[in-house]
């Protein structure tokens, strides 16, 4: 029996939303940015080793909110009184060096095919925003929702522009975003793999557990959420229910 795909529709703009780090890449993108730091003299030894021992731990485990946010922390405290165009010219340098070779290629195929549906997709991560748009240009996709930093006279202060994206931050960022292009967010998509990102894939109609933690994945078992192993069978079956559920969106000529 052929498969059934959902017929194109012209109406509103459907988002996908995908998490960064351990979703579409192995690893904690704020450690590639302090790791680059330190080759650049920026940082010393024992800060490079507390940012390893948080990658470790991240690898391991999954994130930890207490680690992460001391890491998150440091990482402010790194980037100010950096140009902006200086902590731009960095970030283009960690993708290529570290975040490239450490890309999950199951996931990003997956944004590949929400492209392909006419959808809107974007990142949503804690990691600051500079990282997030090299990342979201060099991979093609829409935009990037990141924690910013405040910056004067095209120098970053250290000081944090708003909350860091993260928890129930990330879900009142996301409906803002939906609200202002017009989106419904029952149509929209979200992928994470940890269980601070429960609100984000709450708010949304499609969510998707991908490499998941314990806790998430408790939770998208009793909640009926699919949960994506990252492996060529679950790629496929995800690639599938995308073909087959979500919403095509024809682009109006102008």
């Amino acid at each position: 029996m052929p498969e059934v795909t959902s017929p194109p529709s012209s109406q509103n703009v459907v988002l996908a939303f995908f998490d960064v780090d351990n979703t579409l890449m192995r690893g904690a993108s704020v450690y590639y940015l302090a790791k680059e730091a330190w080759r650049r003299g920026m940082v010393g030894w024992r800060d490079i080793a507390r940012f390893a021992w948080h990658q470790f731990r991240f690898i391991a485990v999954g994130e930890n909110h207490k680690h992460m946010a001391s890491a998150r922390e440091r990482a402010l405290a790194i980037v100010g009184g950096q140009s902006e165009k200086t902590l731009f010219q960095l970030a283009e340098q960690i993708y290529e060096r570290d975040i490239l070779p450490n890309l999950w290629q199951e996931t990003v195929d997956l944004t590949r095919e929400h492209l392909a549906k006419g959808h809107e997709v974007w990142l949503i991560t804690a990691t600051p925003q500079f990282v997030a748009e090299v990342i979201a240009a060099r991979l093609g996709l829409t935009g990037a929702l990141g924690t910013r930093v405040h910056a004067k006279d095209g120098l970053l202060t250290g000081e944090l522009d708003g909350h860091v994206l993260h928890g129930a931050e990330k879900a009142v960022v996301a409906t803002g975003l939906a609200e202002r292009v017009g989106a419904d967010l029952a149509e929209c998509w979200a992928y994470s793999d940890s269980s601070n990102d429960i609100p984000l894939l709450s708010a949304v109609g499609n969510r998707v557990a991908v490499n998941a933690d314990a806790k998430l994945t408790s939770h998208a078992q009793k909640m009926g959420w699919q949960i994506l192993p990252l492996s060529r069978v679950g790629l496929t079956e995800a690639k599938k229910r995308v073909k087959r559920e979500a919403k095509t969106v024809r682009k109006s000529r102008r």
